[in-house]
């Protein structure tokens, strides 16, 4: 079986160039991806500049995904923002890792188990949605703590699991650095993501370990999609390998 995920920041469904927000740009950037699970970073919840809209929902309903988790990190003035996961699967176990860095803007990972249904069969993904900061220490000292966390620790390394989000990751070392002496490979080679106008920085990345290899990755780049946000989204279609329950 495959599995479509997408990550994308959608800079809280406005613009990357015309400043507007136009939440239905968002959604047909997303259906184009026609993705079985999405990440999310960005997303806002109650704020004035986005029409006071709980995106999760809104992207939700319009996705016709009804299995969805919203982590809002940073509060506003009026409202707040963060992280969000949406899939046509149930996600169970919702937790949240603090990845803040004293100083800094507040950042978590979220944790989701995706029970996969084929046919009679049902499969558990472990996935991280992550949104990491713009300093280069604060994003190594959080991907360490992300790998040394309780929940990584007692998982095995055969357990499928993902992490994926928007790393920030200007030079695209982080991964080389940190996730694969842990077992992770990259599912994609640098996909330029940002700024979706002109994609020069491949920030948006997404890593995998376990029973799963990747049949294949883009950054889709329609017309649209370089209107939505100042990111593009990332697509990996994952092939499901090994034994079902």
């Amino acid at each position: 079986m495959r599995l479509r995920l997408v990550t994308y920041n959608i800079h809280k469904g406005i613009g990357g160039v015309d400043r507007r927000y136009r939440p239905e740009r968002t959604i047909e950037t997303i259906l184009h991806c026609a993705p079985d699970v999405v990440f999310l970073q960005e997303v806002t919840e109650g704020s004035p500049r986005s029409r006071c809209h709980r995106q999760v929902d809104l992207l939700g309903d319009a996705l016709n995904m009804p299995h969805r988790v919203f982590q809002p990190n940073v509060g506003l003035k009026e409202g707040r923002y963060g992280n969000a996961i949406l899939s046509r699967f149930p996600l169970l176990d919702i937790q949240d890792l603090d990845l803040t860095i004293p100083l800094k803007k507040r950042r978590r990972a979220l944790i989701a188990h995706c029970q996969v249904h084929s046919e009679q069969h049902t499969r558990s993904l472990l996935l991280f949605n992550v949104h990491l900061g713009l300093a280069g220490f604060e994003r190594t000292i959080q991907l360490r703590r992300l790998l040394s966390s309780e929940l990584l620790q007692h998982t095995r390394l055969t357990t499928d699991v993902i992490v994926a989000g928007d790393y920030n990751d200007v030079w695209g070392t982080l991964g080389q650095r940190l996730l694969e002496p842990a077992g992770f490979k990259p599912a994609c080679f640098r996909r330029k993501t940002f700024p979706a106008v002109l994609p020069m920085r491949p920030l948006d990345r997404v890593y995998y370990r376990g029973n799963l290899d990747v049949h294949r990755s883009y950054a889709s780049c329609t017309e649209v999609a370089r209107q939505a946000s100042d990111h593009l989204p990332l697509v990996v279609d994952f092939q499901l390998n090994g034994d079902w329950v």
